[in-house]
C-alpha cells in the first residue's frame, strides 16, 4: 500500500467518507472511482478552489495525506426537469416585473412616509430646524436614488 494516501471528503450534511487514492490520480479518476455515473454532478472543494480540471492530479494541486476535499452534489438539469413537483403554487401577483413581497413595499412606504414629512416642512415651517431641513433633503435625494435605481427596467 506505499504510495497512497487518504483524502477525506466531506459532505453538507456533516458526512464524511475517506477515499485511498494515488498522488497521481486525477480529479475526474477520483470523482467516477467514488461517484460512478454521478461524475457531472459532483463538485469537489479543496482550499476554498472548484476543482474543475477534471485532468489535474492530486499531486499538482498539493492534496496529500489526509487532506479535506469538500463534496458537493447538483442536481442535473434533467432531474431537475423530470423531477415529481407538488400542487402548483398560486402565482404571486407581481408589479412591474418585481415579486410582490414586504421588501419590494419598503421602498414605497417609506417615500409615503417622505410626502407626509414635506407637507408637514412646509405647512409648519416654525417646527423645522436648518439642520433638519438639510437632513430631510439629503434622506429624500438617497431615496429618490433607490427608488428610480430600482424600477429602472
Amino acid at each position: 500500500c506505499s504510495g497512497l494516501i487518504k483524502i477525506r471528503l466531506k459532505f453538507l450534511n456533516e458526512t464524511e467518507e475517506v477515499a485511498v487514492v494515488r498522488p497521481e490520480d486525477t480529479v475526474g479518476g477520483l470523482k467516477s472511482k467514488y461517484f460512478p455515473g454521478q461524475e457531472s454532478q459532483m463538485k469537489f472543494i479543496y482550499r476554498g478552489q472548484l476543482l474543475q480540471d477534471q485532468g489535474r492530479t492530486l499531486r499538482s494541486l498539493h492534496i496529500t495525506d489526509n487532506c479535506v476535499i469538500h463534496c458537493h452534489r447538483s442536481r442535473s438539469a434533467t432531474a431537475a426537469a423530470t423531477a415529481v413537483l407538488p400542487d402548483p403554487v398560486p402565482a404571486v401577483p407581481t408589479a412591474g416585473g418585481l415579486p410582490l413581497s414586504a421588501g419590494n413595499l419598503l421602498l414605497p412606504a417609506v417615500m409615503m412616509v417622505l410626502g407626509v414629512v414635506w407637507y408637514f416642512h412646509i405647512n409648519y415651517r416654525q417646527l423645522f430646524t436648518a439642520p433638519a431641513t438639510v437632513s430631510l433633503i439629503g434622506v429624500t435625494v438617497l431615496f429618490s436614488f433607490l427608488a428610480f435605481g430600482m424600477y429602472r427596467q
